[in-house]
């Protein structure tokens, strides 16, 4: 495991670190939907693991590591197609057709298309093996009907990269199908699941009878459970990086609401912090063990669930932590209390960090089977 950069790696972390330095404020301040997306693509920052032959930089996973901390750091907006871009982007290029690959790779780099990811259900969860949306096979292609649920940025999706049963009486990990759907295809209804912040930020899909036509299925009919563990750990790749980066940024505003408390010296306040600082060191280099694997073997490893597990757990923590800091004023909110409300909408929206990206359940299964030995549940 290497723990600095290369002398490229540094040099492209410089110039990285310039460009955010004079971009980031430009776009966090104002503009248009999609302009922090656009300058991304015309900076070349978008796709940079992706083969060139598809608009990508052909770097390797280690570079897409350094943009995820930078810009985390930097507390950069996010890609309009995070899904798109981490996810199913990278998917059709390990298992798309050639024309797939010719009508969808360009448009998820530049967000001409912005796609969500439609794997969990209401009864199943993240469990994927327990799926029941159905896809029918018709003349023309597959009727679906079904629900999913925790779809991020659905509301926005003009896509989705959708499991569904296609094999009846199959049941597991058997007869399941990847399709990507046109999110205003007739039948598809979004529904935002508001949160206790009053942000949706999730949404609950409907199908009723949707059709999705032949050319739309990625990969061979009955392999969606290979798809879709692609999928999935592209998803855990660099995730772990932007998770520990953006916690750093929580850490060091801490830090300062410790000493605007006036804090510093107290004992039990030093000891907290130093325990929080301890956790936070621990998965960063997590985080680079994960990278590590990932620039070996194509892959990430199972160490990823760890990070993505431990990262819930002390981000949970640390917004606790600063609502009992700040005593009886935690219960005032709005653009006059302390921070402007931060820490009172970190500790509402941490709620979310055991359900998303893999609940704890799912995480703590992978971890028992993949790191531990142990057997399988089923």
């Amino acid at each position: 495991m290497h723990l600095r950069d290369t002398p490229q790696e540094a040099a492209f972390r410089r110039d990285l670190r310039a460009w955010l330095a004079e971009q980031v404020p430009r776009h966090r301040d104002g503009g248009a939907p999609g302009d922090w997306t656009k300058a991304l693509h015309a900076a070349g920052y978008t796709g940079l693991t992706w083969p060139a032959a598809y608009g990508g930089r052909g770097l390797p996973p280690t570079y897409q590591g350094i943009y995820a901390e930078e810009s985390a750091l930097a507390e950069a907006p996010d890609h309009s197609n995070v899904i798109g871009l981490g996810m199913v982007g990278p998917t059709i290029v390990s298992h798309g057709s050639p024309e797939q690959q010719q009508r969808f790779l360009e448009p998820i780099l530049s967000g001409a298309y912005v796609f969500c990811q439609g794997f969990s259900e209401p009864d199943a969860g993240s469990d994927l093996a327990a799926v029941r949306t159905r896809a029918t096979a018709t003349a023309d292609g597959w009727r679906v009907t079904g629900e999913k649920v925790w779809s991020s940025y659905a509301h926005q999706a003009d896509w989705c990269l959708l499991l569904a049963r296609t094999q009846p009486d199959s049941t597991a990990h058997t007869g399941l199908t990847c399709l990507l759907v046109d999110m205003r295809s007739p039948g598809v209804q979004v529904l935002p699941l508001r949160q206790s912040t009053g942000d949706a930020d999730f949404n609950q899909i409907v199908l009723d009878d949707v059709l999705v036509p032949r050319d739309c299925v990625l990969g061979p009919v009955g392999e969606g459970w290979r798809i879709a563990m692609t999928t999935l750990a592209h998803e855990r790749g660099t995730f772990g990086i932007t998770l520990t980066a953006r916690l750093t940024v929580e850490f060091d505003r801490l830090l300062r609401t410790v000493r605007d408390l006036g804090l510093a010296d107290d004992p039990t306040v030093r000891a907290e912090l130093a325990e929080l600082h301890v956790q936070l060191q621990a998965l960063r280099w997590t985080g680079h063990r994960t990278m590590a694997t990932l620039a070996r073997t194509g892959k990430p490893g199972p160490e990823s669930s760890v990070l993505k597990l431990h990262w819930s757990v002390t981000n949970q923590r640390l917004a606790a932590f600063a609502l009992r800091l700040l005593g009886p004023a935690a219960v005032l909110d709005g653009p006059d209390s302390h921070a402007a409300g931060h820490w009172q909408h970190l500790r509402l929206r941490s709620r979310a960090n055991s359900i998303e990206g893999g609940t704890s359940e799912i995480l703590r299964g992978i971890i028992a089977e993949r790191v531990l030995g142990l057997p399988r549940t089923r």
